[in-house]
């Protein structure tokens, strides 16, 4: 412990977002110590010792605005894997709760399973503890970054590939749907140059070009509007510049034959106002002054993204040849949308608890997943249609939002509202007009499924459901009705 490199722990303490009490830092100096000394003999790929690799998991805990248990989990959470340290050891020193949080993120070990066999055993222990607890895969996200950050120092180019994929198909994605936004970024970003090296590169270079062109319009703009908001007396708490993420302009790219010029939110200005009645008199100002380009407005306050985000967006022509994009929110939507999810779990208050409860609801649908799924490469693609895919969101006439993937039917709307719903679904009403069940939704419909005790899916529903969820009751359904048939045609 005299190595000068050796991390503070002061560094975890001024990070979180609640300042920690006497009891939080014994606590903390206490796993700690844990940690270090069980680690102590341990190096990592790059010669460090492997202690250090505890301490960033915890410290990315603390940024991410968590609370002290998990932070505990994070100095933990590879102790009883890779260490003498025992279950027994860690529950009578930190308590259950840390116990369960570091058994959900820990790896299968010694399984008897080989390649994409063991790589998915792995995952499916991890979502059926996450779905017993969000905090496990905030802790393994936080593990993920920290990995990416040092996966230079693995010698093999291979596994560098794999784990680089692995990261932007399953932890990006498992980050955007609990809306950390800023660590889904961060994670692509990390992983980009190891997946995809020559189209990284050549992203790069357009990068380059063009996003101090897009800056040098956003200051302009920015100098007109401060004036303008003075007037009308708008506070204003922040404003800053997003550049957008390597990685997500090259999928973007992907859609426009790799055209830059065709992207118009490379750069974009961030305004941060008091309250929501200010960010739409912004709103209303910015167009006073600037016109905006048709279907680039996007009120995301009003009608939030599934996983919580909520800003305003604008995209205007400049008046010097430039077109740039603003996008104006409160403080707490800033917060949600860097953090997420995750930006609640240091204050325990009631409040809170509803917020976290909407926007995990999609979480035990993992369990259901990898219990109905049993071949390695169907739970693989399953996971990605199911929840990583782009998604919709549709409403029922009270108002409840029901999150799908992209390309579901009402079909796949029904089964989510309800098994019996789906089961005897027989018209559904998109938007007020009467449509067939296997009609696609967009975001935003408004869906009433009529159901009938003589309706029953039929084998032509599996042409056009997308969720995993509907594919697993209709064809359960069909094989039920026709062992049934069978059985019947024997006494005739």
């Amino acid at each position: 412990m005299n190595d000068e490199k050796y991390p503070n722990i002061q560094d975890i303490f001024d990070l979180m977002q609640k300042t920690p009490t006497a009891t939080d830092k014994q606590w903390l100096q206490k796993a700690y110590d844990f940690a270090e000394q069980a680690h102590r003999p341990q190096k990592r790929a790059n010669g460090d010792p492997y202690f250090y690799h505890a301490f960033e998991v915890a410290k990315n805990l603390a940024d991410f605005g968590m609370d002290r248990t998990t932070i505990i989990a994070g100095f933990l959470h590879d102790t009883i894997e890779d260490t003498p340290a025992t279950e027994d050891e860690v529950e009578n020193e930190f308590g259950k709760e840390v116990l369960f949080l570091v058994n959900g993120v820990t790896k299968l070990g010694h399984l008897k399973y080989k390649g994409a066999q063991r790589h998915v055993e792995s995952l499916r222990k991890f979502f059926v503890a996450m779905a017993e607890d969000a905090r496990v895969i905030i802790i393994k996200l936080a593990d993920r970054l920290h990995n990416l950050k040092t996966l230079q120092y693995i010698p093999r180019p291979d596994k560098q590939k794999r784990i680089a994929l692995e990261s932007i198909e399953i932890h990006a994605p498992l980050a955007n749907r609990l809306g950390m936004w800023k660590l889904k970024q961060q994670i692509e970003d990390l992983a980009f140059p190891f997946a995809y090296p020559e189209e990284h590169k050549k992203v790069q270079e357009l990068l380059k070009q063009r996003s101090k062109v897009n800056q040098k319009y956003l200051e302009q703009v920015y100098k007109s509007l401060r004036k303008e908001l003075a007037k009308h007396n708008i506070d204003v708490d922040k404003a800053s510049y997003r550049i957008k993420g390597v990685y997500s302009l090259y999928k973007k790219l992907q859609k426009k034959d790799m055209d830059i010029e065709k992207i118009y939110d490379i750069v974009a200005l961030r305004v941060i106002v008091p309250t929501i009645e200010d960010c739409y008199r912004v709103l209303g100002i910015i167009h006073s002054l600037w016109k905006p380009l048709p279907g680039r407005i996007k009120d995301f306050i009003a009608l939030p993204k599934p996983n919580g985000y909520q800003s305003l967006h604008t995209t205007i022509f400049t008046g010097n040849g430039g077109i740039a994009e603003i996008q104006i929110r409160t403080p707490e939507m800033h917060q949600e949308a860097e953090y997420g999810i995750a930006s609640h779990f240091a204050y325990k208050q009631k409040k809170y608890t509803k917020k976290i409860d909407e926007k995990t609801q999609w979480i035990p649908e993992f369990k259901n997943l990898q219990q109905a799924v049993q071949d390695p490469d169907n739970f693989i693609e399953n996971l990605r249609l199911d929840f990583f895919n782009k998604r919709i969101f549709a409403f029922t006439p009270k108002g409840d939002v029901i999150d799908l993937p992209e390309n579901s039917c009402a079909i796949d709307f029904a089964f989510s509202i309800h098994t019996d719903i789906g089961m005897h679904a027989s018209a559904a009403n998109i938007n007020g007009v009467n449509r067939k069940l296997d009609t696609k939704l967009a975001n935003g419909d408004i869906v009433h499924i009529e159901t009938k005790k003589t309706a029953h899916p039929s084998s032509k529903w599996l042409e056009h459901v997308q969720t995993t969820l509907a594919k697993r009751h209709i064809k359960a359904y069909l094989q039920d009705n026709s062992l049934m048939n069978k059985f019947m045609n024997r006494f005739k």
